[in-house]
């Protein structure tokens, strides 16, 4: 492990309040692992903050989405030859003391891609009702369209290999990736697995899927995924 190089991404838009609290704890909690956060354009003061701490970033000039800026994180991490990327959201929403331990497992398991999952042992925030009935919904979907069995298909707590940071570098969905990048994965015979992690309820800022963006969302990521289907039947 300890030869292994390690990068966690961290996407923030407007984190001002906690960001600096979220790297701390990567580095308490995962020594050893680099911090890259990329700064989406945010509108408050995160740039200022991450700059007076002297924080590793990408400064990204106007707002790219979650997707733009994860997808940052990894054409850095390519660039820099990293062996593992873990997404952590700027939010504190993640702990990263699951970070270590997901990797031995990939390690010892040959997993290429690994979902920090809230539904497996159901401990801590869950989201909401109408939310884990999307999420159930998503799954079902995503598992008749490629088979993969993957239960928090919208998590962000993601670890990939080096496979898939060179993949993602190249291909990623500009906004609500995280259940393209499962059929990504799937689609190039990745090996994927879930980890059960407990995750905290946001303290700050807002959420980038509020109640009036949940039904776009739906059919937007649903129909993402019904066209990457059509999209691979068409290639055969």
């Amino acid at each position: 492990m300890n030869s292994l190089r390690i990068l966690a991404i961290v996407p923030a838009y407007n984190e001002a309040e906690i960001i600096a609290n979220t790297v701390k704890e990567i580095q308490d909690k995962a020594p050893g692992v680099d911090v890259l956060v990329v700064n989406d354009g945010s509108s408050d003061c995160t740039m200022d903050v991450l700059r007076d701490m002297e924080i590793n970033c990408l400064n990204l000039r106007r707002n790219l989405g979650i997707g733009g800026a994860v997808q940052s994180g990894y054409i850095y991490a390519k660039e820099n030859e990293y062996d593992y990327t873990v997404q952590i959201d700027g939010d504190g929403q993640h702990d990263p003391s699951y970070i270590l331990p997901i990797i031995k497992m990939m390690e010892e398991e040959g997993q290429e891609y690994v979902i920090g999952s809230r539904f497996i042992e159901k401990r801590g925030f869950q989201s909401s009702k109408a939310r884990r009935v999307g999420i159930r919904f998503l799954s079902m979907l995503i598992r008749m369209i490629s088979g993969a069995d993957i239960k928090d298909v919208t998590s962000g707590y993601r670890v990939a290999n080096r496979r898939f940071i060179d993949i993602f570098a190249k291909d990623y969905a500009d906004d609500y990736p995280e259940p393209d990048a499962i059929l990504t994965v799937a689609s190039h015979h990745g090996i994927m697995a879930e980890y059960p992690v407990v995750m905290k309820e946001r303290l700050t800022g807002i959420s980038s899927i509020g109640p009036g963006e949940a039904v776009y969302y739906m059919t937007k990521v649903s129909l993402s995924i019904l066209m990457h289907r059509l999209m691979r039947s068409g290639g055969r």
